[in-house]
C-alpha cells in the first residue's frame, strides 16, 4: 500500500514480517528491544513500516547467520547512525555477508511471493535467475536461493530495466570484480605471504591455518574498501553526467 502524498510504500506489521521472512512476533520482539525503529502511526492507530525496517531486519538476519547473540547485535546496531537509509543498511548487510561462506537455501514459490510482497511472474523469476539470486530446480515450485543476493534481486524487480540490460550489467560487475579479486589475491600471495614468509612460518597444518585466519580477517576489510572506492567512482561519474546536483 502507499501513503497519500508519498511515493514510498508502507507496510503493516503482517506485510513487513512476510517480506522479511520472519514472524510478526519476531518483529514485535525486535521492536521492544530497540532493534527496529518505531513505525509511523497512521489512521486508526495502525503502524506502518518502510524500506528501512525491511533492510534492518535483513541486516539482523545476516548477523544472526554469523552466530552473533542478540546482545551482540544490539551493540552492533547501537553503533550505527540512527538515520541510516535503506541503501546504507543494504551496504552494511553486504559487508557482513562477506564474512562467511556462501550457503544456498531452498524455498518455495509461495515463500518467494511472500518475500516479494506480491505474486511473482515467470518474468520476475527469469530476472532473479539472471541476477544469480536464485536457481531453478527439477520441481517448478522450488528454488535454490542465494540469501545474500535475493534481497537485492527483489528490489530490482520494479526497476524499469530490460532483461538484456540486466544481463549486461551483471556481466560487467562479475568481470571487473573477478579481475579485482585476481589482482588482490596475487598481491596478497606475492607481497603479504611470499616465499620468505612461507619459510618463516614453517609448513603443514599450522601454516594453512595461519593463511586462512589472515584471509578471513582481510576479506571484510577488502570488501569495505571496494565498496567505498566504487561509491566514490560512481559519484564522480554522476557529477560528470548531471553536475554537482548528483550529491
Amino acid at each position: 500500500m502507499t501513503t497519500p502524498g508519498t511515493e514510498e510504500p508502507t507496510l503493516t506489521v503482517d506485510e513487513l514480517a512476510a517480506r522479511a521472512g520472519v514472524t510478526v512476533r519476531t518483529v514485535r520482539f525486535y521492536s521492544t528491544r530497540g532493534l527496529l525503529p518505531p513505525p509511523v502511526i497512521g489512521p486508526r492507530r495502525v503502524g506502518h513500516y518502510g524500506p528501512e525496517h525491511l533492510s534492518r531486519l535483513a541486516l539482523i538476519e545476516q548477523l544472526q547467520r554469523h552466530g552473533m547473540t542478540l546482545s551482540a547485535i544490539e551493540r552492533y546496531l547501537s553503533q550505527l547512525p540512527p538515520d541510516l537509509s535503506e541503501d546504507d543498511l543494504a551496504l552494511h548487510r553486504a559487508l557482513v555477508a562477506s564474512w562467511g561462506p556462501d550457503a544456498p537455501e531452498e524455498t518455495t514459490r509461495e515463500q518467494l511471493d511472500r518475500r516479494a510482497g506480491r505474486g511473482l511472474t515467470d518474468e520476475d523469476i527469469d530476472r532473479l535467475t539472471a541476477l544469480d539470486a536464485l536457481e531453478r530446480t527439477d520441481d517448478p515450485d522450488r528454488f535454490r536461493i542465494d540469501p545474500k543476493v535475493l534481497p537485492l534481486g527483489l528490489r530490482l524487480l520494479d526497476v524499469p530495466i530490460e532483461m538484456e540490460t540486466i544481463r549486461t550489467a551483471h556481466s560487467v560487475v562479475l568481470e571487473h570484480t573477478r579481475s579485482a579479486a585476481r589482482e588482490l589475491s596475487r598481491l596478497f600471495r606475492d607481497e603479504v605471504w611470499g616465499p620468505e614468509r612461507d619459510h618463516e612460518s614453517g609448513s603443514g597444518p599450522e601454516r594453512v591455518r595461519a593463511k586462512k585466519s589472515l584471509s578471513a580477517d582481510m576479506q571484510p576489510l577488502v570488501v569495505e574498501a571496494l565498496v567505498i572506492a566504487f561509491q566514490r567512482s560512481m559519484k564522480h561519474e554522476l557529477r560528470a553526467w548531471y553536475g554537482q546536483d548528483a550529491d
